[in-house]
């Protein structure tokens, strides 16, 4: 307790002083997470020397003396596991590193020389230091976040609005041994834990489908709860709100009130504790997106992914904040969103690639800039995997890229077109993009450092105002 008192006195005195800075990183499962924050810390440490980091003025002044990784605080959460990304990147041949599976987080202390009109170089400050902590997420717990504005009944009627003729076929194993329930029957534990665990390969198989929306995350990665009645809950096909008065009749051992049970147990206890915990302490937040995936997936999965971000960007608490709201009440004061896996394109598709982000996120976009959040897009890549080519064919010179893909062939492709809009149902019958999968440069073919597209630039809107 003493520690925990020690810990939360340091951080306010930091926070005081604008000295500490909370950045999530988050975004659905595929979109890069574990790349980014793997090329995020590199890109730091080797400020100076073999980093590219020109659209970050500090280090592009000279001002950016580096980073080191330090102890964090709380000794309850995984480390993000930075040395073993590197390892698979150097490995031969190089790995992409393996995703992470639960919540991890890491600090950093970043040194730098502070502006001669900034207010620290106005102190005669030569060096500063910032404390920036990295928290990592994965995807499929931020998709639990809206359960809370739901009961069971409702969240039940929507999940059955949500299955697609394929998401239908994929859980058809889940719908066959659910049919035949009957709500107002008494539960047999064993008959629920085995629907449950039907239900929770539904979800499995649609997101190895390349479905995003998909609730409740917590099957898809259930760690220490694995087995636990917790998580043996699901969907009751059937069911319409305008039942709400019959079926709050029902006996409390009901499969009805047995699964409504379990659904408020895992809200209070699963999702609420985790978005109070972490999620309301961010002061910026970065949410990735994997726009290629979706677009070579195809128009159900992309809808898909159009729905599951809406409703994860009204999760998140935005604001501005004082310097008395930064101390007591943190919320998110500036966004960036990012389309992943930019080097999966040509160059001058880039634009078209934020285009099509904004387009895809448009509903939240326009609520945050109307609440006047600083928000902005970026196409970038984490660590990039191609070069850029140019090839001639019949006198005319077309872009190209030269990659090896994960079978380790080398290939040189042109994957099509970005549309700068939401695809329209031309273009999926036309079936004019097509991006491969590529693998890590060699080290040898990398070079010193760890190349990326606008990394700088992300770290730039994201901390750059404060190393000033």
């Amino acid at each position: 307790m003493r520690q925990s008192l020690a810990r939360e006195l340091s951080n306010l005195i930091e926070r005081g002083r604008d000295r500490q800075l909370r950045l999530a990183v988050t975004g659905l499962s595929r979109a890069g997470k574990t790349a980014f924050l793997t090329s995020l810390v590199y890109q730091l440490r080797h400020a100076g020397l073999e980093a590219r980091l020109d659209l970050l003025p500090a280090a592009r002044e000279g001002r950016l003396l580096g980073a080191q990784r330090v102890a964090q605080q709380d000794l309850g959460v995984p480390r993000f596991p930075f040395d073993e990304a590197m390892l698979a990147l150097d490995d031969s041949p190089p790995r992409w590193p393996e995703p992470t599976r639960g919540i991890s987080e890491l600090r950093l202390h970043i040194r730098y020389r502070p502006q001669r009109g900034g207010l620290l170089g106005g102190l005669g400050r030569d060096s500063a230091t910032l404390t920036l902590d990295l928290f990592d997420y994965p995807g499929e717990w931020l998709l639990d976040l809206p359960l809370l504005d739901h009961d069971y009944l409702s969240w039940s009627t929507g999940q059955q609005t949500s299955l697609s003729p394929e998401r239908r076929t994929l859980a058809s194993g889940w719908l066959d041994a659910v049919a035949d329930l009957d709500p107002a029957a008494a539960a047999d534990e064993g008959e629920l834990a085995r629907i449950a665990q039907h239900y929770a390969e539904a979800l499995r198989a649609a997101r190895e489908a390349g479905f995003a929306d998909l609730q409740p995350g917590r099957f898809l990665l259930p760690g220490d709860l694995d087995g636990a009645p917790v998580l043996q809950f699901f969907p009751l096909p059937g069911l319409d709100v305008d039942d709400r008065q019959r079926l709050e009749t029902l006996p409390e051992d009901s499969v009805y009130h047995t699964l409504a049970r379990r659904f408020a147990y895992y809200q209070q206890h699963i999702v609420r504790p985790f978005y109070q915990e972490h999620f309301r302490r961010f002061d910026r937040q970065i949410v990735l997106v994997d726009v290629l995936g979706a677009l070579n997936a195809g128009p159900e999965r992309f809808e898909d992914l159009s729905r599951a971000l809406a409703t994860l960007m009204q999760s998140f608490d935005y604001g501005k904040r004082s310097l008395i709201s930064r101390l007591f009440s943190p919320r998110i004061d500036r966004l960036a969103i990012a389309a992943t896996k930019a080097d999966h394109v040509t160059p001058e598709q880039h634009v078209n690639l934020v285009s099509l982000l904004e387009a895809l996120l448009g509903e939240p976009l326009k609520d945050l800039r109307f609440a006047d959040i600083p928000v902005k897009a970026f196409s970038l890549a984490s660590i990039r995997a191609t070069r850029a080519h140019e090839v001639e064919h019949q006198g005319k010179h077309a872009p190209a890229l030269r990659g090896t893909t994960q079978d380790g062939e080398e290939t040189l492709v042109f994957p099509g077109e970005v549309p700068v809009r939401l695809p329209r149902s031309d273009f999926w019958t036309r079936q004019g993009f097509a991006f491969h999968a590529f693998r890590p440069l060699s080290r040898e073919a990398r070079g010193d450092g760890l190349p990326h597209i606008r990394m700088d630039a992300a770290l730039d809107w994201l901390i750059g105002d404060k190393l000033t």
